[in-house]
């Protein structure tokens, strides 16, 4: 009961100290943009920001509402993703299996996982031009290595006698990386997940800057056009608003499915 006790304050006075670090950095912002050091173009204040915000969410900006360019955004990242996680998890859990994967693909993959994903925007110009196919690309171009290499990473920890004797007792190749290796490397692949999450969301608005007609991305482009920088900086907190939010939610998922596979949370 103490322990609880204790562990319950301890959450609060870290959720205290977070407020406190958050009222800190918008009190020094505030007091900044309305000293005159800088011109109110250059860094407006919290206030103004918050404004065009709130006018965002009603007001249509760019085509569409604040919460409509976020939905867009979050639609071709879910996609991407999604995309990512399906390939690039199964690929890393067989390329840390099976050392014949690893050779033939482990050289073409260390040569393309250091390409910047924003380096693949112009390609997805030319071969997907404003449609939802070029972010997808982009996303996945940052989203995948993450997936592929946690899952490699936690491929390799699990004990090779636990693989032998699923195969011993007529487990298939699929079997095998389903419920053997996928349980043993859940912490790294769960760890990657969230990597990829984070690289995916910067690699959907780097790629809305240029390819699309749409989104939050789309919202900074149009708000430097109209030289309004508080709705840049709108579509700034909104941007990394929503990526905090993602990462909750996948801190959430990570805590559930670790409890349902019988691993501490």
């Amino acid at each position: 009961m103490a322990a609880h006790l204790s562990s319950r304050q301890a959450r609060h006075e870290l959720a205290l100290l977070s407020l406190a670090g958050t009222v800190v950095f918008f009190g020094l912002w505030q007091g900044v943009a309305v000293s005159g050091l800088v011109s109110n173009y250059v860094l407006p204040s919290p206030v103004e920001v918050i404004t065009a915000g709130l006018a965002m969410l009603v007001e249509p900006f760019a085509g569409n509402t604040l919460q409509g360019h976020v939905l867009a955004s979050l639609g071709r990242w879910a996609a991407g993703f999604a995309l990512a996680a399906a390939l690039g998890i199964p690929l890393g859990l067989g390329m840390g299996h099976w050392r014949v994967l690893d050779a033939i693909v482990s050289p073409v993959f260390e040569a393309y996982r250091y390409i910047a994903p924003l380096a693949w925007v112009p390609f997805a110009a030319l071969w997907f031009g404003t449609g939802i196919g070029g972010p997808i690309m982009v996303i996945f171009t940052g989203a995948f290595a993450p997936c592929l290499v946690n899952a490699y990473r936690g491929a390799r920890q699990v004990e090779r006698h636990l693989t032998e004797a699923a195969r011993t007792l007529g487990a298939g190749g699929a079997r095998v990386l389903l419920e053997v290796l996928l349980p043993g490397a859940l912490p790294s692949v769960i760890s990657g997940l969230r990597v990829a999450a984070g690289l995916g969301w910067q690699s959907l608005i780097g790629a809305e800057l240029i390819v699309v007609s749409s989104g939050i991305g789309y919202v900074l482009v149009q708000g430097q056009s109209n030289l309004a920088p508080e709705i840049v900086m709108a579509a700034m907190l909104a941007v990394g608003l929503t990526g905090l939010l993602i990462d909750v939610a996948l801190r959430a998922t990570e805590s559930r499915i670790k409890r349902r596979w019988g691993q501490p949370a």
